[in-house]
């Protein structure tokens, strides 16, 4: 039966067309690191709540305004794992 939501993916590259799109990509790299949440906001220097919020698919206003600049270009965003 067809649904409206992306099917779980178990590796990327993930397309970025959402906030939870976005959020589903930082969850599979922080975990396929072997990441908690604590451990990648330290490193990143960022609130671990601010972190749990982009996980869960929040729409914080920069993300708002970076998506809404996507789709005035007609492009989107893919996330893969660095090969650097």
């Amino acid at each position: 039966m067809p649904t409206d939501e992306q099917p779980k993916r178990s590796s990327g590259p993930f397309r970025v067309y959402s906030p939870a799109s976005l959020g589903d990509a930082i969850r599979h790299y922080r975990t396929a690191a072997g990441l908690t949440q604590a451990q990648l906001a330290e490193m990143a220097g960022l609130q671990r709540s601010y972190l749990s919020e982009l996980e869960s698919g929040k729409e914080t206003e920069q993300l708002k305004r970076i998506l809404r600049i996507f789709r005035q270009l007609g492009v989107r965003m893919t996330i893969d794992e660095a090969d650097w």
